[in-house]
């Protein structure tokens, strides 16, 4: 007679089967998409899969920021096809049963050929977009911890065009269900929405406009196995978005036609599934893989590994990830730096 599995691993099971059974999503574009690709070589080679992940980024989660066991500095690049790029910056410190993150996401696009309307090449522009957070958790008695995060937004298009900015929150939680199970629970981008105006372009022809982030849940959970050398984490993300959609009819007016222009909001509701693994197999060696994006038509699979060296009193950390970006776009490296400068 068979085993049953261990109570983690079927709660990690039953996350990732939630997936088949909700409907595909509207694949809508959203504003602030740059910021949900994920945060660093980590995150992005365990598919994003990061909610409940204990040493995550609290940019994932503010509620893990109380797991930092130390001072730590992390740095990472990462190159895109089609000439885009991004960078991120982090600083995490723990302090007694609290913990306070500072970090910065950048992605750029270059080398975009502007043209005028005979075909001739008048300039070569670019888009620059940012994510700066700042994250503070804390510990609630001895197996859960909750954390908030103000993160600001920066969404610069067109030279033209005046920069569009906003402010968001991030309200986040853990729990430990067992010593080696964690599930984490994240309400992401609250408030958050970026205006636009583009008469100064178009004159009569512009119109100001406001595009809101989708308001995202995210449920985790991440499990330790084999004396903490395997790690599996799953999460379930759910986003709610506001889009405008815009509709022409024409009316007879004093016996001519007249157009007239109908701005409607609705809600769409979207769903995906990631999962990560990460594996120790020997002390100085991390190996990492997951897929992203599960259920919203094209799968972004990702691996990835990291190398750990001790100088002195300062522990270094050198990741690397290779993914494959969605719809057959091409592919991605990641390259990253972590420094533990106080270490406990």
């Amino acid at each position: 007679m068979r085993g049953r599995a261990p109570y983690g691993f079927r709660l990690v099971s039953a996350i990732a089967f939630a997936c088949a059974i909700v409907p595909a999503p509207s694949l809508a574009q959203d504003a602030g998409a740059f910021s949900r690709q994920g945060f660093g070589p980590r995150g992005v080679a365990m598919g994003n899969a990061m909610a409940a992940v204990v040493g995550a980024s609290p940019y994932y989660n503010p509620a893990l920021a109380p797991f930092a066991k130390a001072q730590r500095l992390e740095m990472s690049a990462a190159s895109l096809s089609f000439d885009r790029s991004a960078q991120t910056v982090q600083f995490t410190t723990p302090h007694l049963h609290a913990g306070f993150a500072v970090g910065i996401l950048h992605a750029g696009v270059s080398d975009i050929d502007g043209r005028d309307n005979a075909g001739f090449h008048t300039a070569t522009h670019s888009v620059d977009e940012f994510a700066g957070f700042l994250a503070f958790g804390l510990r609630v008695g001895s197996s859960a911890s909750v954390g908030l995060a103000l993160q600001a937004f920066r969404s610069d298009l067109y030279d033209g065009l005046d920069a569009a900015s906003t402010i968001g929150v991030d309200l986040g939680m853990t729990l430990a269900v067992t010593d080696d199970l964690r599930m984490g629970l994240v309400f992401d981008d609250l408030l958050a929405r970026y205006r636009w105006d583009t008469s100064s372009l178009y004159t009569e022809g512009g119109r100001a406009s406001q595009d809101e982030f989708p308001r995202r849940i995210r449920l985790g959970a991440a499990m330790q196995q084999i004396e903490g050398r395997l790690l599996i984490s799953a999460e379930y993300e759910a986003s709610f978005s506001s889009i405008e959609v815009l509709s022409r009819r024409v009316e007879i007016v004093g016996g001519s036609p007249v157009e007239f222009e109908d701005v409607e909001r609705i809600t769409v509701r979207d769903g995906l599934l990631r999962i990560g693994v990460e594996a120790r197999p020997a002390d100085v060696l991390l190996v990492r893989a997951g897929l992203d994006r599960i259920g919203s038509g094209s799968v972004r699979p990702a691996a990835g590994i990291a190398l750990d060296q001790t100088i002195g009193n300062l522990g270094a950390r050198f990741t690397y990830t290779f993914a494959r970006e969605p719809y057959g776009t091409g592919s991605a490296h990641y390259a990253g730096l972590e420094l533990t400068l106080n270490r406990r």
